[in-house]
């Protein structure tokens, strides 16, 4: 008689924990600065501030913004808070730096409002694979937020996960 197969992953207590869906929804724009520099490097002040009075902000309406220099111009941080002000009515989010530093922040944000109460001493595998930009930041931040809560973390899949952390046996 042959031995019945015994699904253990299904049967298990393990909660799967995926960054993926708590993927904040919106466009995301980089906004390259350097092209409002002479030749992409020189910031002319009154130039610049000419720039900005003239541009359609509007067009960043519920955007998530990450304001970047292409170029390896140094751009003074007033640059940076000058179109940040004129984002302000408009984008849903300004960072400085580029889209991964924007997708940081973000997940930052998500995970800081997380309510983690129900996965209290229970073991939780955070999901390895995703199909959006999740940052390497967002798992970071993830730990933090579940390791004093939780009995054990994993990462990967429920039939290929690496430990992480397991709490101390009293």
């Amino acid at each position: 008689m042959a031995e019945e197969i015994v699904n253990r992953v299904a049967q298990s207590k393990l909660i799967t924990f995926n960054l993926e869906d708590y993927y904040p929804k919106g466009q995301r724009f980089v906004f390259d600065i350097s092209e409002w520099l002479l030749e992409g490097f020189v910031l002319k002040e009154k130039d610049f501030r000419e720039q900005a009075k003239n541009h359609d902000w509007s067009q960043y309406k519920d955007q998530f913004v990450a304001l970047d220099c292409l170029t390896d111009a140094i751009v003074p941080a007033w640059a940076y808070m000058l179109i940040a002000t004129y984002l302000e009515p408009y984008a849903a989010k300004v960072v400085i730096g580029d889209l991964e530093n924007l997708e940081s922040h973000l997940f930052q944000e998500v995970i800081d409002r997380l309510d983690v109460e129900a996965l209290k001493d229970k073991p939780v595998i955070i999901k390895g694979c995703s199909n959006k930009p999740v940052p390497k930041n967002a798992y970071i931040f993830l730990i933090k937020k579940l390791q004093p809560v939780v009995k054990s973390l994993m990462y990967g899949e429920a039939c290929s996960s690496v430990p992480l952390f397991k709490q101390p046996k009293n």
